[in-house]
């Protein structure tokens, strides 16, 4: 164990010790747990449980995906014991169709209270990361009601598009349903400008860009949950979804190198289908000493298939000769089935143990045609096949995970839940290249919590973390971020992330409701930590693709505040801020050398947001800015340099109840028409021997955007 874990462990353990000495020495306090019962939404006129929420200070935080730093981009096959999102105290038997999706389709008249859980408990379905919201629903014997939305974007080319949803949800008996279906649009025109230069920074060329994208997405949804018996619960969920992203891009480039400047066009076809499906469903029995059994089952599945062709021509009118074919295939999808039996020990004490079984299954195809002398081949757009090797290949994972957890109730404000996770999983490659792998993990965790009073709550946690591989990663892929790249090498032979996962976090929830501040302290401590390595076959053939390159660390602060504005005289505002303050070192990287940052910790970022609610006019406007520290933050490969300023962004809206009763809003986003920019640095050899052949310079804008929606509830 290193340094830096034994430094954590004891910190942990003396936080965790200090609260148990004060904790004793102080008399109990009342649960910890804050309410919000519908009357409190009364006046603001909401639609649905997206529209309560928005009026609760603190919720951005609440909902975040994880209770990880929230740059955090870990994968998540299985289904895994944590949620954010309750409704009636269960969690849904769903990821892609998950509880926050369905937020927007259940009316605010079907809501008994919104509970935020700020506490761990065995009686909770799920382990509390950070904080839970429970949407407890009223009991009726028959009830429905019609959410429905229509609405309208306009973008900065003049494009329109239309929208809109509906959504039936209630309650018929022991049987409640929510089924919703959705059309969104998804258009985007991005207008891009690089110039590159060479090392000696002579002009090399410029590339104005413009690319479109016409998509669409349609979504179904239902839900279902049916008490057979007041002691049984039955559930079941499904999803659809279909999109039709096709994208044109066009290039004016103009190459300086030769004595006269060249002028030359490009244009690409991408066309692309992708389709999501998902199922899940679940059973509970309640016994008559409180403990639960319970089996849940999700299967789902995704397909992505994409073909770029690539033309040049000397005059804009011409199609050209075509000079690239690239076409991807895609297939992903999981079966998980877990079980579960909750008891009690006693009083204070009560123990989940469980079983979970995924298999996860990835399809992956990729045939790329370039132009030569050769004959071409119709199945490679007509041009000539380009042997790639490990193109094709079906990655299957079959993952097994025993589990056990303990929630103790020290006294009345203090609770220490612990949990371990043994996993123990095989990986099988077939097709282009042919590996199987056995990987055994043990996962602890410890989650301790301290209500300080009332108000104010600790919270510490010390985890072993394992990430999850991105089966893509295992097979040559294409390269989307770099157009002199057309792919990229895959790797076989990757091995998870392992990191110690320490958290100390201070929630602190005003009196009378008047806001809430929250502050986290973050230190991983990373093992295998996954960058790019040299594969090259020779010095005149450099490739690198992802691996494992050894430790590294990630450390900050985040911090949050949300607070009603009533003591400046505006009971009715709510200010909201979050600033993100956080490090990242990774020890060794064979490209550079040297300890540098990696992604995705930002040095610092920024949201500042306001909403004033006024019930009197029926009317809601808000506003809210985002920003990131331009931090120099490097993306190093074997012969190239990347960074990139990620833009600021201003949004607002504004909402009020109207003719009818509907709700009429007006919402733009982009306001400031902000550029992303980004800089690469190519080299002559390996980026380690600094010989600098170009560097180029891109800055986009994507424009503001306008949307008018109309909602009721029927």
């Amino acid at each position: 164990m290193s340094h830096a874990r034994l430094i954590l462990s004891g910190t942990t353990a003396l936080c965790l010790s200090i609260a148990l000495t004060t904790a004793q020495a102080q008399a109990p306090e009342a649960d910890s747990t804050v309410t919000y019962g519908a009357d409190f939404f009364s006046e603001f006129g909401v639609l649905t449980v997206n529209d309560m929420l928005d009026r609760v200070p603190g919720i951005e935080m609440i909902l975040q995906a994880s209770g990880t730093s929230s740059v955090s981009s870990d994968g998540n096959r299985g289904l895994g014991a944590s949620a954010q999102i309750l409704i009636d105290g269960k969690r849904m038997a769903g990821k892609a169709n998950e509880a926050r999706a369905q937020l927007a389709r259940i009316p605010a008249r079907q809501v008994a209270r919104i509970e935020i859980i700020r506490g761990s408990s065995s009686d909770l379905d799920v382990q509390n990361s950070g904080q839970i919201v429970n949407i407890v629903l009223l009991e009726a014997l028959a009830s429905s009601s019609l959410a429905a939305e229509v609405n309208a974007t306009h973008y900065h080319d003049g494009t329109l598009r239309p929208g809109g949803s509906l959504a039936l949800s209630g309650q018929n008996g022991r049987l409640n349903y929510v089924i919703s279906g959705q059309a969104a649009g998804a258009y985007e025109k991005l207008e891009s400008f690089e110039t590159s230069v060479l090392g000696d920074f002579s002009p090399n060329d410029t590339i104005a860009i413009n690319r479109y994208r016409d998509q669409m997405n349609y979504t179904f949804n239902s839900n279902l949950t049916f008490a057979i018996t007041e002691n049984d619960r039955l559930a079941f969920n499904a999803l659809y979804g279909e999109q039709d992203p096709p994208v044109t891009l066009y290039r004016n480039i103009v190459d300086y190198v030769p004595a006269t400047p060249v002028a030359y066009y490009e244009r690409e076809d991408i066309p692309a289908t992708a389709a999501n499906w998902e199922i899940g469903g679940d059973y509970e029995r309640r016994f008559a000493n409180g403990s639960r059994l319970k089996f849940l089952y999700i299967a789902n599945q995704r397909t992505n298939n994409t073909t770029r062709e690539r033309y040049r021509s000397t005059t804009p009118a011409d199609i050209g000769n075509k000079l690239l074919f690239l076409d991807t295939s895609s297939r992903y999808q999981e079966k998980i089935a877990r079980s579960s039996y909750t008891f009690n020990l006693s009083a204070s004490q009560g123990v989940e143990i469980g079983f979970e079984r995924a298999q996860t299954t990835q399809y992956s195809g990729l045939r790329q045609g370039v132009r030569t002398t050769a004959p071409g081949d119709p199945a490679y757009g007509g041009l000539t096949p380009l042997a790639l090797p490990n193109a094709f290949s079906v990655v299957e994972e079959i993952r097994y995970e025993p589990f056990a957890v303990h929630n103790w109730q020290i006294n009345p404000r203090m609770t220490l839940e612990s949990s371990l996770v043994a996993e123990y999983s095989e990986i099988e490659q077939t097709g282009d290249v042919s590996r199987t792998r056995d990987f055994n993990f043990i996962k602890p965790k410890l989650d301790f919590r301290f209500d300080i009073n009332s108000t104010l709550q600790l919270k510490a946690s010390l985890e072993q973390f394992i990430s999850q591989l991105t089966f893509a990663d295992f097979s040559r892929s294409v390269n989307e971020r770099d157009d002199d790249q057309d792919t990229v090498a895959g790797n076989p032979d990757l091995n998870p992330e392992e990191s110690i996962r320490a958290e100390i976090s201070l929630d602190y929830r005003l009196p009378a409701d008047a806001g809430t501040l929250n502050t986290r302290f973050f230190y991983y401590d990373f093992d295998n930590k996954i960058g790019k390595i040299d594969i090259s076959p020779s010095i005149n053939n450099l490739q690198s693709t992802n691996g494992n390159v050894g430790p590294a660390v990630a450390y900050g602060l985040i911090s949050n505040a949300s607070l009603r504005l009533g003591f400046i005289g505006l009971p009715r505002g709510l200010l909201t801020a979050a600033l993100t303050v956080q490090e990242s070192k990774l020890h060794h990287d064979p490209f550079v050398g040297f300890t540098h940052r990696f992604p995705p910790y930002d040095r610092s970022s920024l949201r500042v947001g306001y909403r004033h609610d006024l019930p009197a006019y029926n009317l809601s406007y808000g506003v809210t800015y985002n920003a990131r520290a331009h931090d120099g933050r490097y993306v190093y490969e074997i012969d190239n340099r990347f960074t990139w300023i990620i833009p600021t962004n201003l949004s607002a809206f504004v909402e009020m109840v109207g003719f009818g009763g509907l709700t009429y809003r007006l919402e733009g986003s982009n306001l400031a028409d902000f550029e992303a920019c980004s800089q690469r640095r190519r080299y002559n050899g390996y980026l380690r021997d600094g010989v600098i052949k170009e560097i180029e310079r891109n800055c986009s804008v994507t424009g503001s955007q306008f949307a008018f929606k109309v909602r009721g509830t029927f």
